[in-house]
């Protein structure tokens, strides 16, 4: 019988064998009032707001396909303490950090517990899939995600989310470090410039592999379908 995969570039997904949806988790990175909403971290700082909410209905789409396939959906959140203690000294240095933790129409920007800092309500976490708190980038160095997979097995991850030019391709080099197979599903992510954005995904798409691959939303929900 034929390993079911979904089709990547510049190889499909997973590399090593089929698409085992036990052992599969999908990451919805960073989907933030702070990232994608009007009056947001983002917003403020006057970032394409167009662009940043593009992935939102694919994302959807997405999570409801893994939901009844069965992945391990997974939810994470960059957010810092109100006395901005675990900012990282040289995030607070520089000009475009002096924005967080700064007073807007939807709190404290990127502070925990403000309501820039959760989730955009069209992709709210379903009751009991997990969400990863995290003072950075990356969404394993400050969390238990890495853990928490090993524990179930899971060896594949498709990653979805904000933005495609940081948190996602931070978190993409993490999980390919612990040995994860990755997935970045093209039109799930968003970078604020369309040049940051094309630069990511191009050194994924050139790499071989080396960085994973890259897939489509309707191409993963057909095969997590079939």
């Amino acid at each position: 019988m034929t390993a079911r995969k979904i089709p990547g570039d510049p190889l499909p997904f997973p590399q090593r064998g089929g698409l085992d949806p036990a052992r599969t988790a999908l990451l919805v990175i960073d989907m933030q009032r702070d990232f994608c909403a009007a009056g947001g971290y983002m917003h403020r700082l006057g970032r394409d707001l167009e662009r940043l909410r593009a992935p939102i209905g694919p994302i959807r789409r997405l999570v409801d396909a893994a939901r009844r396939a069965g992945l391990f959906v997974a939810h994470t959140r960059e957010g810092y303490a109100p006395d901005l203690s675990d900012l990282q000294p040289w995030k607070a240095a520089g000009p475009v950090h002096e924005a967080i933790g700064g007073e807007g129409p939807l709190g404290r920007a990127l502070v925990r517990g403000e309501r820039g800092w959760d989730f955009i309500d069209e992709l709210a976490p379903a009751p009991g899939e997990p969400v990863y708190d995290k003072a950075g980038y990356g969404a394993f160095a400050t969390t238990t995600l890495g853990d928490d997979l090993a524990e179930r097995g899971v060896g594949a991850a498709i990653l979805t989310g904000l933005t495609a030019d940081c948190c996602v391709t931070s978190t993409l080099r993490e999980a390919l470090d612990r040995g994860l197979d990755c997935m970045v599903i093209e039109d799930c992510v968003a970078a604020a410039s369309a040049r940051r954005h094309d630069a990511a995904l191009d050194l994924i798409r050139a790499a071989g592999g080396a960085f994973g691959a890259l897939g489509r939303s309707d191409d993963t929900i057909a095969t997590l379908a079939a």
